[in-house]
């Protein structure tokens, strides 16, 4: 082979590479728009928000992370969400996890939340029966 074939080789390989890397990026760019706009999402963050055991250790939360990872599973009228989501506090940011579920066409409930402290330790933002969830 000459140079010549070998540029125009790599070039279109490379042109391949770069399409393909083009399109997964716009896959997972709008997978995590989706989650992040969700109803899930939404509800997942008003709780954290509103959770006055969280707000003890972080203080009011400010913000929250650009990108929710995790999963929503709808099936007819019935859905489960575990959403992982960065909260950022007047004093210091953690990792919290949501899990969420709604039957009969219901809005989402927090049935499950945690985030881990300066300690790596997991702390339950609910108690046993929910009760420090808001109403959802």
């Amino acid at each position: 082979m000459t140079k010549r074939n070998i540029l125009i080789l790599v070039s279109v390989l490379g042109g391949l590479v770069l399409v393909a890397v083009l399109f997964v990026g716009a896959i997972l760019g709008i997978v995590f728009y989706t989650l992040s706009q969700s109803e899930a999402a939404r509800t997942a963050k008003s709780f954290l928000q509103t959770s006055e055991k969280l707000k003890q250790d972080i203080g009011d939360v400010k913000d929250f992370g650009s990108i929710i990872t995790g999963s929503i599973n709808s099936r007819d009228s019935s859905g489960d969400a575990t959403l992982s989501i960065k909260v950022i506090g007047e004093r210091r940011t953690v990792n919290a996890t949501v899990v969420m579920m709604y039957r009969a066409g219901r809005n989402w409930r927090v049935t499950d939340a945690t985030y881990r402290n300066e300690a790596g330790q997991t702390i339950e933002l609910l108690d046993g029966y929910g009760a420090d969830s808001p109403e959802q």
